[in-house]
C-alpha cells in the first residue's frame, strides 16, 4: 500500500514534468524558426533526439533488442520512421512557420480525436455517438481559432498553415496506431523510428538547401526541441504511466499543457493571446473530454 502511494506520487511528478516541458516547446519552435529554416530545424532537432535515444538505449542495455526489432519488423519500422520523425516534424514546423503559435499548437492538440476516428477503419473500433459529438465540438473550436473568432466568415488567417496543422494530427495518429501492431519496449521502438527518420530528414535538408551550421541561438533551440519534444520528455511520460495506479488520472494531466503553453507563448514569443483562441481551446478540451470514454489514447500510451 505504501509503495503504491509512493509510486503514485512519483508518477504525478514525472507526468507534471512532461506536461511542463511539452508546454514550452511550441514557443521554442517559433523562436527557433526565426533563425533556422524548417529543414535545418528538423534535421538538427532529430539528430539531437537520435543521439539522446541512442545513449538511453545503451545505458539500458537494449541495443540487442533494437537489432532484433529491426530483423523482425523492418517493414513496419520503415513506415513508422517515415511518419515520425520525418513527415510529422516537417509538416509541424512548416505549420508553425506559417501560423501564429497559439493557432498551430491548439489545432495540433486535436490529434487525440483524429486518433479515435482513424482507429475505426484501421483497428476495427466501433464508433460511438459521443465521437461525432466530440468531433463537432472540437472542430468548431478549430474553426473559431483559425478564423480569429469569426467562424461564419470562413476567412482563415493562413489556409495552407491550417491544413498542415490538421495533417500533423493525421500523421501523428497513424504513427501511434501502427505502433500497436507490434509489442516492443517504447524506447526501443522510438529509437528505431528515428534511425530510419534521420537519413530521410538529412536528404530532405540537402534537397531543400545547402548544408550549413546554424548560429548558436538556432542550434540551442533545435537541441532543446530534440531533448524535450522528441526524446527525454517521453521517458518521463512513460515512467509516469508505468508507476501510476490510475492511467486516467495521469492522462488527464495532458489537458493542462495547451493552457500552460499559452502563458509561455505570451511571455517568450510576445504574441497577444486572442480571446478567440481561448474559447476555441476550451471547446477542443470539452470535445476531447466528451470522447474520452473510449480511452484509446490511454491504451496506446500505456
Amino acid at each position: 500500500m505504501k509503495n503504491d502511494i509512493k509510486n503514485q506520487k512519483i508518477a504525478y511528478i514525472h507526468a507534471l514534468i512532461a506536461v511542463f516541458l511539452w508546454s514550452t516547446v511550441a514557443s521554442v519552435f517559433k523562436i527557433s524558426l526565426q533563425t533556422l529554416s524548417v529543414a535545418q530545424l528538423v534535421f538538427y532537432a532529430v539528430l539531437t533526439s537520435t543521439i539522446v535515444l541512442l545513449i538511453i538505449v545503451l545505458i539500458k542495455k537494449q541495443l540487442k533488442q533494437v537489432l532484433i526489432h529491426f530483423k523482425q519488423n523492418y517493414k513496419l519500422i520503415i513506415l513508422l520512421g517515415i511518419l515520425n520523425p520525418f513527415l510529422q516534424y516537417i509538416l509541424l514546423f512548416k505549420a508553425y512557420d506559417l501560423l501564429p503559435v497559439q493557432e498551430a499548437q491548439t489545432i495540433n492538440f486535436t490529434w487525440a480525436l483524429m486518433l479515435t476516428y482513424l482507429s475505426i477503419p484501421l483497428l476495427g473500433h466501433k464508433p460511438k455517438l459521443s465521437d461525432f459529438i466530440a468531433g463537432f465540438i472540437c472542430y468548431f473550436g478549430v474553426l473559431i481559432i483559425a478564423t480569429k473568432g469569426n467562424p461564419l466568415s470562413l476567412d482563415f488567417s493562413n489556409t495552407y498553415g491550417v491544413i498542415l496543422a490538421l495533417l500533423t494530427t493525421v500523421v501523428w495518429s497513424l504513427y501511434w496506431i501502427y505502433n500497436t501492431k507490434v509489442k516492443v519496449e517504447p524506447v526501443v521502438g522510438l529509437f528505431s523510428s528515428f534511425i530510419v527518420g534521420l537519413p530521410l530528414v538529412l536528404i530532405y535538408y540537402l534537397y531543400m538547401e545547402d548544408f550549413s551550421i546554424p548560429d548558436i541561438k538556432g542550434l540551442l533551440g533545435a537541441t532543446y526541441i530534440g531533448l524535450f519534444e522528441m526524446s527525454i520528455t517521453f521517458m518521463f511520460w512513460l515512467s509516469a504511466m508505468k508507476l501510476t495506479t490510475s492511467t486516467s488520472k495521469i492522462a488527464n494531466l495532458i489537458f493542462i499543457a495547451p493552457f500552460l503553453s499559452l502563458i509561455f507563448i505570451y511571455f517568450l514569443v510576445g504574441e497577444a493571446i486572442l480571446f478567440s483562441t481561448i474559447i476555441g481551446l476550451v471547446l477542443i478540451v470539452i470535445g476531447l473530454l466528451v470522447q474520452q470514454g473510449k480511452s484509446l489514447t490511454q491504451k496506446i500510451k500505456k
